[in-house]
Protein backbone atom coordinates (compact mmCIF):
# COMPACT_ATOMS: atom_id res chain seq x y z
CA UNK A 1 0.00 0.00 0.00
CA UNK A 2 3.06 2.40 -0.01
CA UNK A 3 6.39 2.72 -0.92
CA UNK A 4 9.16 -0.46 -0.42
CA UNK A 5 10.52 1.05 2.73
CA UNK A 6 9.37 -1.95 5.68
CA UNK A 7 7.17 -0.95 8.15
CA UNK A 8 8.51 -0.15 11.74
CA UNK A 9 4.76 0.99 13.30
CA UNK A 10 6.84 2.84 16.27
CA UNK A 11 8.46 4.89 14.18
CA UNK A 12 5.43 6.40 13.09
CA UNK A 13 2.92 6.32 15.67
CA UNK A 14 2.52 6.68 19.39
CA UNK A 15 2.00 2.72 20.59
CA UNK A 16 1.06 1.75 24.02
CA UNK A 17 4.12 -0.53 24.55
CA UNK A 18 6.04 2.45 25.10
CA UNK A 19 6.78 2.66 28.68
CA UNK A 20 6.00 6.10 29.14
CA UNK A 21 2.45 5.24 27.86
CA UNK A 22 2.27 1.81 29.94
CA UNK A 23 2.93 2.48 33.34
CA UNK A 24 -0.45 4.44 33.03
CA UNK A 25 -2.44 0.88 32.88
CA UNK A 26 -2.91 -0.90 35.84
CA UNK A 27 -0.62 -4.65 35.63
CA UNK A 28 -3.53 -6.68 35.84
CA UNK A 29 -5.22 -5.04 32.51
CA UNK A 30 -2.05 -5.02 30.51
CA UNK A 31 -2.34 -8.74 29.20
CA UNK A 32 -5.63 -7.52 27.71
CA UNK A 33 -4.61 -4.38 26.25
CA UNK A 34 -1.57 -5.41 24.67
CA UNK A 35 -3.22 -8.23 23.23
CA UNK A 36 -5.69 -6.17 21.59
CA UNK A 37 -2.59 -3.87 20.27
CA UNK A 38 -0.62 -7.02 19.32
CA UNK A 39 -3.53 -7.75 16.93
CA UNK A 40 -4.06 -4.09 15.52
CA UNK A 41 0.14 -4.66 14.77
CA UNK A 42 -0.63 -7.65 12.91
CA UNK A 43 -3.91 -6.54 10.51
CA UNK A 44 -1.18 -3.39 9.92
CA UNK A 45 1.38 -5.41 9.00
CA UNK A 46 -1.09 -7.90 6.65
CA UNK A 47 -1.79 -4.24 5.07
CA UNK A 48 1.95 -3.18 4.17
CA UNK A 49 2.46 -6.86 3.35
CA UNK A 50 -0.38 -6.84 0.53
CA UNK A 51 0.92 -6.00 -2.56
CA UNK A 52 -2.59 -7.77 -4.72
CA UNK A 53 -5.98 -6.24 -2.79
CA UNK A 54 -7.06 -10.28 -3.54
CA UNK A 55 -4.54 -11.55 -1.03
CA UNK A 56 -4.82 -9.13 1.47
CA UNK A 57 -8.35 -10.42 1.69
CA UNK A 58 -7.89 -13.65 1.65
CA UNK A 59 -5.59 -13.01 4.68
CA UNK A 60 -7.85 -10.68 6.55
CA UNK A 61 -10.94 -13.63 6.13
CA UNK A 62 -9.15 -16.11 7.85
CA UNK A 63 -8.30 -13.14 10.46
CA UNK A 64 -11.82 -12.69 10.52
CA UNK A 65 -12.55 -16.22 10.83
CA UNK A 66 -10.42 -16.97 13.57
CA UNK A 67 -11.88 -13.86 15.80
CA UNK A 68 -15.70 -15.14 14.79
CA UNK A 69 -14.73 -18.36 16.62
CA UNK A 70 -12.91 -16.55 19.54
CA UNK A 71 -16.27 -14.75 20.06
CA UNK A 72 -18.38 -18.40 19.85
CA UNK A 73 -16.78 -21.41 19.94
CA UNK A 74 -12.87 -20.60 21.40
CA UNK A 75 -11.82 -24.05 21.45
CA UNK A 76 -12.31 -24.88 17.62
CA UNK A 77 -9.34 -22.45 17.12
CA UNK A 78 -6.18 -24.15 15.68
CA UNK A 79 -2.78 -23.80 17.77
CA UNK A 80 0.37 -23.31 17.17
CA UNK A 81 -0.50 -18.97 16.68
CA UNK A 82 0.94 -17.09 20.02
CA UNK A 83 -1.62 -14.19 18.82
CA UNK A 84 -4.29 -16.36 18.62
CA UNK A 85 -3.44 -17.87 22.01
CA UNK A 86 -3.28 -14.71 23.64
CA UNK A 87 -6.45 -13.66 22.14
CA UNK A 88 -8.21 -16.45 23.48
CA UNK A 89 -7.14 -16.11 26.90
CA UNK A 90 -8.05 -12.55 27.34
CA UNK A 91 -10.70 -12.11 24.39
CA UNK A 92 -12.67 -15.25 24.76
CA UNK A 93 -16.49 -15.34 24.04
CA UNK A 94 -15.93 -11.06 23.36
CA UNK A 95 -17.91 -9.19 20.20
CA UNK A 96 -16.38 -7.00 18.32
CA UNK A 97 -12.96 -7.73 17.32
CA UNK A 98 -14.08 -8.68 13.87
CA UNK A 99 -14.64 -4.37 13.46
CA UNK A 100 -11.02 -3.76 13.00
CA UNK A 101 -10.47 -6.78 10.35
CA UNK A 102 -13.60 -4.74 8.42
CA UNK A 103 -11.95 -1.10 8.75
CA UNK A 104 -8.40 -2.92 7.61
CA UNK A 105 -10.11 -4.25 4.45
CA UNK A 106 -12.23 -1.14 3.99
CA UNK A 107 -8.99 0.64 3.53
CA UNK A 108 -7.36 -1.83 2.07
CA UNK A 109 -10.35 -1.38 -1.11
CA UNK A 110 -10.36 2.35 -0.46
CA UNK A 111 -10.11 4.54 -3.45
CA UNK A 112 -10.52 7.93 -2.91
CA UNK A 113 -9.26 9.94 0.10
CA UNK A 114 -13.10 10.17 1.79
CA UNK A 115 -13.13 6.39 1.86
CA UNK A 116 -9.87 5.89 3.21
CA UNK A 117 -10.56 8.51 6.06
CA UNK A 118 -13.56 6.76 6.87
CA UNK A 119 -11.56 3.24 6.73
CA UNK A 120 -8.73 5.17 9.05
CA UNK A 121 -11.05 6.87 11.39
CA UNK A 122 -12.96 3.64 11.99
CA UNK A 123 -10.36 1.93 12.84
CA UNK A 124 -8.63 3.94 15.08
CA UNK A 125 -12.41 4.51 16.97
CA UNK A 126 -13.03 0.59 16.93
CA UNK A 127 -9.51 -0.02 18.43
CA UNK A 128 -10.06 2.69 21.22
CA UNK A 129 -13.36 1.43 22.10
CA UNK A 130 -12.07 -2.42 22.51
CA UNK A 131 -8.99 -1.15 24.65
CA UNK A 132 -11.58 0.80 27.25
CA UNK A 133 -13.42 -2.07 27.71
CA UNK A 134 -9.82 -3.71 29.15
CA UNK A 135 -9.66 -0.73 31.31
CA UNK A 136 -12.98 0.35 32.59
CA UNK A 137 -15.04 -1.95 34.75
CA UNK A 138 -16.27 -4.84 33.68
CA UNK A 139 -18.83 -4.37 31.42
CA UNK A 140 -18.40 -0.37 30.21
CA UNK A 141 -16.54 0.54 27.31
CA UNK A 142 -16.06 4.35 25.90
CA UNK A 143 -18.66 5.12 23.19
CA UNK A 144 -17.97 4.18 19.85
CA UNK A 145 -16.32 6.81 17.81
CA UNK A 146 -15.83 9.51 20.27
CA UNK A 147 -11.70 8.86 20.08
CA UNK A 148 -9.04 7.28 18.49
CA UNK A 149 -9.87 9.50 15.31
CA UNK A 150 -6.62 10.74 15.35
CA UNK A 151 -4.93 7.68 16.08
CA UNK A 152 -7.04 6.23 13.31
CA UNK A 153 -6.24 8.33 10.26
CA UNK A 154 -2.70 8.89 11.78
CA UNK A 155 -2.44 5.15 11.02
CA UNK A 156 -4.04 5.30 7.78
CA UNK A 157 -1.60 8.14 6.44
CA UNK A 158 1.73 6.09 8.17
CA UNK A 159 0.26 2.60 5.18
CA UNK A 160 -0.46 5.41 2.70
CA UNK A 161 3.12 6.81 3.01
CA UNK A 162 4.68 8.36 0.19
CA UNK A 163 1.52 9.06 -1.87
CA UNK A 164 -0.81 11.91 -2.17
CA UNK A 165 -3.06 10.23 -0.19
CA UNK A 166 -1.01 10.16 2.66
CA UNK A 167 -0.46 13.51 3.06
CA UNK A 168 -4.71 14.02 3.15
CA UNK A 169 -4.76 11.51 5.83
CA UNK A 170 -2.37 13.53 7.47
CA UNK A 171 -4.08 16.50 6.95
CA UNK A 172 -7.39 15.03 8.20
CA UNK A 173 -5.60 13.52 11.35
CA UNK A 174 -4.75 17.03 12.57
CA UNK A 175 -7.77 18.67 11.47
CA UNK A 176 -9.83 15.68 13.53
CA UNK A 177 -12.25 16.65 16.41
CA UNK A 178 -10.63 16.48 19.54
CA UNK A 179 -12.28 14.58 22.42
CA UNK A 180 -13.14 16.43 25.40
CA UNK A 181 -10.39 15.63 28.18
CA UNK A 182 -13.32 14.11 30.36
CA UNK A 183 -14.21 11.70 27.49
CA UNK A 184 -10.90 10.17 28.89
CA UNK A 185 -11.42 9.11 32.92
CA UNK A 186 -9.10 8.29 34.47
CA UNK A 187 -8.47 4.33 34.15
CA UNK A 188 -8.00 5.99 30.62
CA UNK A 189 -5.67 7.95 30.67
CA UNK A 190 -3.14 5.57 28.42
CA UNK A 191 -5.37 6.17 25.89
CA UNK A 192 -5.86 10.25 26.25
CA UNK A 193 -2.08 10.07 25.77
CA UNK A 194 -1.78 7.93 22.28
CA UNK A 195 -4.49 10.26 21.31
CA UNK A 196 -2.82 13.99 22.17
CA UNK A 197 0.37 12.31 20.99
CA UNK A 198 -1.35 11.23 17.68
CA UNK A 199 -2.57 14.70 17.15
CA UNK A 200 0.43 16.32 17.99
CA UNK A 201 2.30 13.98 15.12
CA UNK A 202 -0.23 14.69 12.51
CA UNK A 203 0.52 18.62 13.11
CA UNK A 204 3.69 18.03 12.83
CA UNK A 205 3.16 16.54 8.95
CA UNK A 206 4.68 13.10 10.63
CA UNK A 207 7.67 14.60 12.57
CA UNK A 208 8.35 13.60 16.20
CA UNK A 209 10.37 15.24 18.49
CA UNK A 210 10.70 12.48 21.50
CA UNK A 211 12.06 14.81 24.07
CA UNK A 212 9.11 16.64 23.81
CA UNK A 213 6.06 13.85 23.34
CA UNK A 214 8.43 13.08 26.76
CA UNK A 215 6.84 16.27 28.41
CA UNK A 216 3.25 15.97 26.84
CA UNK A 217 3.13 12.63 28.63
CA UNK A 218 4.72 14.07 31.21
CA UNK A 219 1.80 16.48 31.75
CA UNK A 220 -1.21 14.25 30.37
CA UNK A 221 0.30 11.58 33.10
CA UNK A 222 0.23 14.33 36.00
CA UNK A 223 -3.00 16.46 35.14
CA UNK A 224 -4.71 14.49 32.34
CA UNK A 225 -3.81 17.03 30.06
Amino acid sequence: MNDDQPLEIEDFLPMPQDPRILVMVKPSDRPCFLALWALAVRLTKLLEDAREPLIGQIKLAWWRDMLALLEQDAQAIPKGEPLLAELVLHWRGQAGLGKLVDAAEALLLAEDDLARKDAGADFGAQLFHLSSRCLLPKGAAASEGSIGQHWGLLWAACLCRGSDAASALMVAAAAAPTSRTKTFSRPLRSLLMLDRLAARIAAEKGGRDHRREGLILLRIGLFGR
